[in-house]
């Protein structure tokens, strides 16, 4: 069964912050470090706390914190001509009250690594070099790491990974659902769109201008992985995926709306050169627990896909819409979570009425080693059961701080939560 809550204490967190939403002059900076704004309430394991220490900075997507603490986070759609924000802690008081906006294009990707900034838009790769004060000089150009990914508007968005061998992983989302043939439930054979999208490519992260051709075609048959991250305990690459949808609208015969709402899962997958999950021939029910074969390519809802393609090693109840992964590494939390994967899910599960929160997934020795659990939850601000108003934030992007403590990012509302865990609690 799956854990509704994985620790038997909760608390309901609130706190104040600070806003960044006035004032942006003409370098693309805003300082602010007088303006509060409303509480928040978050539901967290006993001995974590949380806060709020920036809003209204528009959709957000994946973040990454340097070493001095600034955080730079992606936009999914530009805000004042702006795609990254740089945010610092000038005073050290904790919160945000300094933002620099800079690169002309929204998307998701972003990492630091080996002295360079990464950065993703929907169709391509950019690096920005750190100078000797771990900042990215804004008024440089970039590098061209990577162009001409596919881009045609659905699931487009570029998540990244580096590995430590200077390797870069690029996810690219299939805007094809199925890979059905137009008006049709049939599937096209062989699902040709494979060779470019549904998959995760593997690129030098120090040459330039690299493209498909360049490319090693590292995992296939993922339909849409948002969720990336190298976990250097293992020395492998995981993945999360965004399950498919629309089964009975074809095949009702098959699948009852209720079905279709409860199936597929969404699935954690470790990773590696030649990896197939089998998007779009294939999905995992997790109610079987088995890979099933699709009805656009002969299934019933019944008959098994053989041993082909690859079992996730972990499955989420359908459309929560995993949004990000990371492996935690600090030690600023409790040990169960050393080396553990912390999930941000952007959407809810009908199955389940929860969502919108972060889930954690426990290892040992690099496998899962219990079932999952809620983390941070509360942040739709609503009973999903029985909801009243409008969701409040919706979790998509984590990152880790120097220090231990846990980013979480909302897309709705521009909000960046950071997570903590008191000493002496252990």
């Amino acid at each position: 069964m799956r854990k509704l809550f994985g620790v038997p204490c909760i608390v309901i967190v609130i706190v104040f912050f600070a806003n960044l939403s006035s004032c942006k002059s003409n370098n693309n900076t805003t300082e602010n470090k007088s303006a509060s704004l409303p509480k928040a309430n978050l539901k967290l394991p006993a001995g974590f706390s949380a806060s709020i220490i920036a809003d209204s900075l528009g959709h957000l997507r994946h973040m990454a914190i340097n070493t001095n603490g600034d955080i730079y986070v992606k936009l999914s759609s530009l805000k004042d001509g702006d795609g990254i924000y740089i945010l610092s802690d000038t005073d050290h008081n904790g919160s945000i009250d300094k933002k620099t906006g800079f690169g002309d294009y929204p998307g998701t990707g972003i990492r630091i690594k080996n002295g360079f900034l990464y950065s993703a838009s929907n169709s391509a790769v950019y690096r920005y070099k750190l100078n000797n004060k771990e900042e990215v000089d804004t008024s440089i150009k970039p590098e061209e790491i990577v162009h001409g990914l596919v881009d045609k508007g659905r699931d487009n968005s570029k998540s990244i990974a580096l590995d430590d061998q200077n390797n870069l992983y690029v996810t690219v989302g299939s805007y094809s659902d199925a890979c059905r043939q137009e008006g049709s439930g049939k599937g096209i054979p062989g699902c040709p769109i494979l060779d470019s999208v549904g998959g995760i490519w593997q690129f030098k992260a120090d040459k330039l201008n690299q493209n498909y051709s360049d490319a090693i075609h590292y995992a296939r048959g993922i339909k849409n992985a948002v969720g990336i991250d190298w976990n250097s305990n293992t020395n492998t690459l995981f993945a999360t995926q965004h399950g498919r949808g629309s089964f009975d609208d074809k095949f009702p015969q098959y699948y009852t709306a209720k079905q279709n709402s409860e199936l597929p899962a969404e699935t954690l997958y470790e990773l590696h050169e030649g990896s197939d999950g089998g998007w779009p021939f294939v999905y995992y029910d997790q109610f079987q627990k088995k890979l099933i074969l699709a009805p656009e390519y002969g299934g019933d809802g019944k008959k098994t896909a053989g041993k082909k393609y690859l079992d996730p090693i972990v499955a989420f109840p359908a459309h929560m819409g995993p949004d990000d992964l990371l492996f935690y590494t600090g030690s600023m939390f409790p040990e169960k979570y050393k080396n553990g994967a912390f999930i941000a899910f952007h959407s809810q599960s009908p199955e389940m009425k929860k969502g919108y929160l972060v889930a954690f997934v426990p290892f040992n020795n690099g496998k899962p080693s219990v079932d999952w659990e809620i983390f941070a939850d509360n942040f739709a601000g609503i009973d999903l059961t029985k909801p009243a108003g409008p969701i409040q934030y919706r979790p998509v992007g984590l990152a880790q701080a120097p220090d231990g403590s846990l980013y979480v990012s909302d897309d709705l509302k521009g909000t960046i939560f950071r997570i903590i865990y008191s000493e002496g609690k252990k």
